[in-house]
């Protein structure tokens, strides 16, 4: 490890003042690979902005001799002023950026290698999709299966591994757009070249290609960088990986500063395998790791520890603080959503009666949809809150697309949502279509809807026009006759599907549909909460307008994907339960490595707290309109019973003092279930009821065909049990497996009580 040289003075350099250990080890050490695993709250950028000086300061390489590289422009911009602060001056010539924008940078002087010229425009989303819509009709592909924008999503993932068209095997005849999307990709590349323009995946690949095939651009590239310093390594795809291995591989003088317990994009081509093999790629690298936690209290911090250990996929380090340990992790747990977004909305009301800021509280939930309950409970009770890292629930597109076509069923006038969903999805009803029905319209002083009524039954119409327009207007009509037979949340799921909307996303295969589409169901799971489909657009007109801008302080709302490299002193993580979190979807498509990213998103929510820590899970959850019996997230298995303080609202006290899944395992009460199938349920019963601390048990009145207070039951998914409470249609009942759990009356069958 080399050693600073100050010619000018034997004092330590104030940029160097104040760094612990391991900080100051992670700047000197200059010359060579260099990996610094910095774990969360460890004062990562202080240590990349003072070895960005410490290689100026000590005359190492010049600014023009350095390629520093982050991830997004803002942490670009931080790293330059504060090295500008450092060293009292500002720093010109530098490379100092994104991916794409050095890529861009290095890319313009060789353009023509790969037939563009260095004037190339780099394209937005809209003009690339507008370009694979036009390669699609030319191939006689069907817009409606197979999207655009899906076709584009297949191509970018393509592009961010490094492959080429000539890379990609043709698939088969059939499947998604016939099995053509390489002959699209390669396509697609030649459009672009004869555009002159590139899109954001082109930047780095074309740059990449060219230090493949010219040794001589590659040589001028690796001699005129001395250093290379890389942030959020963990995040890097593969493209990113192959392009700086190569610029490194000369001098190998690289510094990769990123925390593989942080690597939670994975669905957008971040590949944790880039960070986990760099001493494989850099035999000899030194490893610095930062573990000294400058954020978070001590049981915080043995809570994140204990669980991100669980994984495989790591190189190990535990975080620590000389901070005291502050308040054990709260583990809470609770009937239901309702109750629980209820629950947090009340404790966030009560700490900012002690004084917190609602700005140093947050609530990190794992899925989009999950934001809803949050939203309508803040507005409920006048919590200012904000949206970070994507719009509020009922503002985004999908919901607005979605809520357009429930206020054309209910209201056929409303002509702006007869706008927004005549072509949504894609029916062929262009700007000069709309324009003929509102020249009718105003004429006749009608709706759209009336109008493209009349219009279908004359000759004013093209032919084709005129059938897509009857039967948009006859499933209209349709749909509102099912209004008087059936629920309206169930006509709002038909109308979904028969319109083609669901399908759309269905068939979309960008990382966003599936998020997407769990709006969607969670919208329709929400107006089953109402009477009537106009009490529910009530409810959301209301809603809308009290979400205007709030001014001073706000309570953070936002998903664990956008939590990461923010903190608070208060946050709460609800919804820890199986099937959600973690996710059955990233389990089902990425097995264990999913599984392995899941827990990677729970020490990221857990780190993101400077003083206090809530999780939540509930017992029933109303899903998709559909009440599912809730399994607490094998996450709460693994935190570390000395450093969290579990609680329940459930039956009052019953986890106050005593551990849920304890209790599960029957360890509490080995014999009580003997005593059950011995025919003496009522006199255990009482036992339970003793054991835990709980108020005598008055039975409801209830059918007697319907199961009450003390009769066997049986459920298919949780065995035998015997009913502990009633209350209208939700049971409390003891199950041989599962111990206590929250049911639904329809979802247990009453049985005989002999023994």
């Amino acid at each position: 490890m080399n050693q600073p040289d100050f010619s000018l003075s034997a004092e330590v350099p104030p940029y160097l003042e104040g760094l612990n250990p391991a900080q100051r080890a992670a700047v000197e050490a200059l010359d060579g690979p260099v990996l610094v695993l910095a774990g969360a709250g460890t004062g990562k950028t202080r240590v990349l902005t003072a070895r960005l000086v410490h290689l100026l300061a000590t005359g190492k390489a010049l600014p023009a001799q350095i390629l520093a590289v982050t991830f997004t422009n803002k942490a670009a911009g931080e790293v330059r002023a504060r090295v500008s602060e450092m060293l009292g001056r500002s720093v010109d010539g530098w490379f100092l950026g994104t991916f794409h924008a050095l890529a861009a940078r290095m890319l313009r002087p060789h353009a023509e290698l790969v037939g563009l010229k260095p004037t190339f425009t780099i394209l937005d989303e809209d003009d690339q999709i507008r370009l694979i819509k036009q390669l699609l009709a030319a191939e006689n592909i069907d817009d409606k299966k197979s999207p655009a924008r899906a076709v584009l999503a297949i191509i970018s993932r393509w592009k961010d591994r490094g492959l080429l068209p000539e890379d990609i095997r043709h698939e088969s005849k059939g499947g998604f757009a016939d099995g053509k999307v390489p002959k699209i990709y390669a396509l697609y590349q030649q459009r672009l070249k004869d555009l002159n323009a590139c899109d954001f995946g082109d930047l780095l690949l074309h740059h990449l290609t060219i230090l493949k095939t010219h040794p001589d651009i590659l040589a001028e590239a690796q001699n005129r960088f001395l250093y290379i310093l890389v942030d959020e390594y963990q995040d890097t795809n593969t493209a990113q990986y192959l392009w700086l291995r190569l610029l490194a591989q000369a001098r190998k003088n690289i510094c990769c500063v990123g925390d593989e317990d942080q690597s939670i994009y994975g669905w957008r081509g971040a590949e944790v395998g880039n960070i986990l093999r760099f001493e494989e790629d850099f035999p000899g690298a030194s490893v610095v790791r930062l573990e000294q936690n400058y954020r978070s209290t001590g049981h915080i911090l043995a809570a994140a520890s204990h669980v991100i250990a669980n994984n495989k996929m790591r190189l190990g380090k535990t975080l620590w603080t000389s901070a005291d340990m502050g308040e054990p992790v709260r583990v809470q747990s609770l009937w239901d959503g309702e109750e629980e977004a209820r629950w947090i909305c009340d404790e966030i009301e009560s700490y900012q009666r002690k004084g917190v800021a609602l700005s140093e509280v947050a609530v990190m939930v794992r899925a989009g949809f999950q934001t809803r309950a949050f939203e309508e409970r803040f507005i409920q009770l006048g919590i200012p809150y904000r949206v970070l890292v994507g719009a509020r629930f009922y503002e985004r597109a999908e919901v607005r697309d979605a809520m357009a076509y429930m206020r054309l069923l209910a209201l056929p006038e409303d002509d702006l949502a007869f706008e927004r969903i005549v072509n949504v999805p894609k029916r062929g009803v262009g700007p000069a279509a709309l324009q003929q029905l509102h020249g009718y319209a105003r004429s006749a002083h009608v709706s759209l809807m009336e109008a493209t009524a009349r219009l279908v039954e004359t000759d004013e119409l093209k032919p084709k026009l005129r059938q897509t327009l009857r039967r948009f207007s006859e499933s209209f009509s349709r749909w509102r006759g099912l209004l008087q037979t059936l629920p309206h949340s169930e006509v709002a799921q038909i109308v979904l599907d028969d319109s083609g909307y669901t399908g759309m996303w269905q068939a979309d295969k960008s990382p966003e549909a599936p998020g997407k589409l769990d709006n969607l169901k969670e919208l329709v799971g929400a107006m089953a909460e109402f009477d009537t489909l106009f009490a529910f657009l009530e409810h959301v007109s209301l809603v809308m307008e009290a979400t205007g801008n709030a001014e001073g302080e706000q309570v953070s709302l936002m998903t664990l994907h956008g939590a990461k490299g923010l903190e608070f002193d208060l946050v709460f993580l609800p919804g820890w339960e199986e099937e959600i979190f973690p996710s059955r979807r990233s389990i089902d498509e990425n097995g264990e490595a999913g599984l392995e990213e899941e827990r990677r998103l729970a020490y990221v929510g857990i780190t993101r707290a400077k003083r206090r820590a809530v999780i939540s899970y509930v017992a029933n959850r109303l899903l998709y309109g559909n009440w599912i019996n809730a399994i607490p997230s094998r996450f709460i298995e693994e935190l570390p019973e000395p450093h969290i303080l579990r609680h329940s609202t459930i039956g009052n006290a019953i986890n106050s003092h005593m551990r849920p899944s304890a209790f599960e395992r029957k360890e509490h009460v080995p014999s009580l279930w003997d005593q059950i199938k011995a025919g003496q349920s009522h006199s255990a019963s009482r036992q339970v009821k003793q054991i835990e601390g709980r108020a005598t048990v008055i039975p409801t009145p209830r059918n007697s065909d319907e199961p009450n207070v003390g009769d066997k039951v049986f459920h298919e998914k949780f065995g035998h049990g015997f009913v502990r409470r009633a209350d209208h249609d939700k049971l409390e009942v003891y199950f041989e497996r599962k111990g206590v759990m929250k049911v639904m009356a329809r979802f247990v069958k009453k049985v005989g009580t002999e023994a």
